[in-house]
């Protein structure tokens, strides 16, 4: 098997440096081109939900002690459930309703988001829509619908609060420019090294001695320099003309 010589790899990557260049700027023109006309910018915002207490609405003798004790215990456990309640038809509904937004459950649940911090009682709620003020309002909204079921329809205590309300996003969250122009220089960069390769594969000339001697093993006594006879025959009559 022929041992790969870097040196020589190297200079054919160099000979083809235009071509290189010339292909991840193509690449870096088209994630421009994608990214502004392509990408549908959608705004993203989140509130945040905190459970910190579970007094019962109608049994508010309960000592400090206790409270606290079952908070700890119980908030722990309610966290993944409450994640899972937030985006449910229930609330949804209430939500569209409240609002009067034109969208169905599905469609909402979507580009609705809900996180658990991990290890915390913390429960994070984001909405991404292409208004960046719907989706705050959104957002928001849901906290407020999911904080009043819990309290009087579900579990029948108050251990919901909003911490941190939606605001207003001022860019996008889908897009990043520099990002995209950089995937696709990437890619331009991949497909510059495979199209070197190839042309280099399929290119069977002979460009210099050593290539002969490397191919079948034969030293070089001498070789012939090229002569152009069409230069010479025009340097003659131009030697001619000034006489």
């Amino acid at each position: 098997m022929e041992e790969i010589d870097l040196k020589e790899l190297f200079q054919i990557f160099w000979n083809k440096k235009v071509q290189i260049i010339l292909i991840i700027l193509i690449f870096m023109v088209i994630g421009i081109i994608y990214s502004i006309g392509f990408i549908t910018p959608m705004y993203s915002a989140s509130t945040t939900l905190v459970l910190a207490g579970t007094s019962s609405n109608t049994d508010q003798n309960q000592t400090a002690e206790t409270i606290t004790t079952a908070d700890l215990t119980i908030n722990s456990k309610l966290v993944s459930t409450y994640s899972v309640l937030v985006k449910s038809e229930n609330i949804l509904g209430q939500v569209i309703s409240n609002l009067g937004i034109n969208v169905n459950e599905e469609d909402l649940r979507k580009h609705v988001q809900v996180t658990s911090v991990e290890d915390t009682e913390l429960i994070e709620i984001t909405v991404s829509n292409e208004n960046a003020e719907y989706a705050a309002k959104i957002a928001n909204e849901i906290a407020n619908v999911f904080k009043e079921k819990i309290a009087g329809e579900v579990y029948n205590i108050n251990n919901v609060y909003i911490w941190d309300e939606a605001k207003v996003a001022t860019s996008p969250s889908n897009i990043n420019h520099l990002k995209n122009i950089v995937i696709f220089a990437f890619m331009g960069a991949v497909v510059a090294v495979m199209y070197v390769l190839i042309v280099n594969m399929l290119d069977t000339t002979v460009k210099t001695q050593d290539e002969i001697e490397k191919n079948i093993k034969i030293p070089v006594l001498a070789s012939i320099p090229m002569y152009d006879m069409g230069m010479e025959k025009l340097n003659r009559k131009g030697r001619g003309g000034k006489r």
